[in-house]
């Protein structure tokens, strides 16, 4: 995974039902220098509140908020997507079950990893959000390549050039980056990334990754 910088503090909100998993998951977070932790919530009415009041860059979300939701959190992640689309939504929880993965990535979560990661690719996976790239730890993504079919018919075949672009694309790089590698502008970068996305029959640059990853293309 190519993880980004950012120059500035990113800023994060920790929504999930239990205060002293929240309490703990913002005390290792805070010892790095760019994390500032500006809200908590533990259901998904205060989640999407609070949300709106701190504006964070980075929301961490576990999927099952109270004893007797059904996985709230993927309606949670479908809410904030809807409301804030540029907000990077990473999806931490103790479920590591396929369905559950793909359901996230079609809510518009940008990433996946389970709570028994380390705090250092935890830590990777924030920044690389927050810089507008995707991140899934190697289970999760794993979970997805396996269980992800592709959606539709028969679509018009990758040139040479997008397969190249999807590779770059499933490294993480930003429309910026693959530009840069390929000696093209950020804008005919983008260009290509819409068009895989339509061949692929897909509206989110993961599901372009998986879904080629299903298919053999990558």
């Amino acid at each position: 995974m190519t993880v980004g910088t950012s120059t500035g503090t990113i800023r994060l909100a920790l929504v999930d039902d239990h205060a002293i998993l929240r309490q703990g998951l913002r005390s290792l977070l805070e010892r790095e220098d760019d994390l500032v932790v500006v809200g908590e919530a533990s259901s998904e009415p205060e989640a999407v509140a609070m949300v709106a009041a701190t504006l964070p860059d980075v929301v961490l979300v576990d999927l099952k908020l109270s004893a007797g939701s059904d996985f709230e959190g993927l309606s949670l992640c479908t809410k904030l997507s809807g409301a804030h689309p540029d907000l990077g939504l990473l999806v931490l929880t103790t479920f590591l079950d396929e369905d559950l993965v793909v359901r996230a990535v079609h809510a518009g979560a940008r990433g996946y990893v389970v709570k028994d990661v380390d705090t250092t690719e935890l830590v990777r996976a924030i920044r690389a959000i927050s810089a507008g790239q995707s991140a899934f730890d190697s289970r999760s993504a794993a979970a997805v390549v396996r269980s992800l079919s592709g959606r539709g018919d028969q679509r018009d075949k990758l040139t040479d050039r997008e397969i190249e672009v999807l590779r770059l694309l499933a490294a993480g790089l930003s429309n910026h980056k693959i530009g840069e590698q390929l000696y093209i502008s950020a804008t005919t970068a983008k260009f290509h990334v819409s068009n895989i996305m339509r061949k692929l029959d897909v509206s989110r640059r993961a599901e372009a990754v998986y879904a080629a990853s299903k298919r053999g293309l990558i």
